[in-house]
């Protein structure tokens, strides 16, 4: 595994006119490329901008902002066709002409553009090699016993900027497929139930791979500070909490 060369030199509060939650975090990471920004939108939104480009994941009214005055987006990924993750009116609102979209199979029968990606395939998009990974439930099960998300359904996403490897889980579970992630240097993981992982599953599913950052989101119901505790005897994995 390569030497840890993440450096988070600021975290700011901006500002978005017009959006239902004025101040958003933003992180700012050192890659080989250049800077990275990460702006927490809220929920599982999120956007990175990078080499002046802005690739927003999963952009949703679900996050509690309109997402009215920000920025255009230059490319667009989605993880799977739930509506707090795959939102028409907010991609109407981003996207331009020349907007790219990364999603999986079914969410790209709604959005009729771009490219999808099954799991374990990969592409590269104006100099940013994403790579589709397995999400899905082993445990968690609706009502009718069908799984929230059905294996082979919904992507997560590893996006490579520079020589910075960020892992955005989706909606998972601690699948074994994790244990074959590799070079992870910040995992966004959600940590909520029925839906996706308890903390105890996130840190289960962190031991499988070893992230140098984890970042939990897709949070809502659970205190993210439960897995700075279950994580607090593995000082090599560091747990950011960000308002999601």
């Amino acid at each position: 595994m390569k030497k840890f060369g993440l450096i988070i030199i600021c975290i700011a509060m901006i500002s978005i006119s017009g959006n239902a939650q004025a101040d958003l975090q933003k992180d700012i990471i050192k890659t080989s490329q250049g800077d990275l920004s990460i702006t927490f939108i809220g929920h599982a939104s999120i956007y990175f901008t990078f080499n002046q480009k802005t690739i927003y994941v999963d952009p949703s009214v679900s996050s509690g902002s309109d997402f009215n005055g920000f920025p255009k987006a230059d490319m667009i990924i989605i993880t799977h066709s739930h509506g707090d993750h795959l939102d028409m009116k907010t991609i109407d609102l981003i996207a331009t002409d020349q907007t790219e979209f990364v999603s999986n199979e079914v969410s790209y029968q709604t959005l009729s553009k771009g490219k999808f990606l099954k799991n374990n395939e990969f592409i590269d998009m104006s100099g940013i090699h994403i790579e589709a990974v397995p999400a899905y439930n082993l445990k968690h099960m609706r009502p009718s016993g069908q799984a929230f998300h059905p294996k082979g359904e919904g992507n997560g996403y590893i996006i490579t900027f520079g020589d910075t490897r960020i892992y955005v889980a989706g909606d998972t579970e601690n699948i074994p497929e994790m244990a074959n992630l590799e070079n992870i240097d910040i995992a966004f993981l959600p940590m909520n139930i029925p839906y996706t992982m308890t903390p105890e599953m996130v840190k289960d599913a962190a031991l499988l791979f070893m992230p140098k950052v984890i970042y939990p989101y897709h949070y809502r119901g659970t205190d993210p500070n439960l897995l700075v505790e279950l994580l607090k005897d593995h000082p090599e994995i560091e747990v950011k909490i960000r308002k999601m």
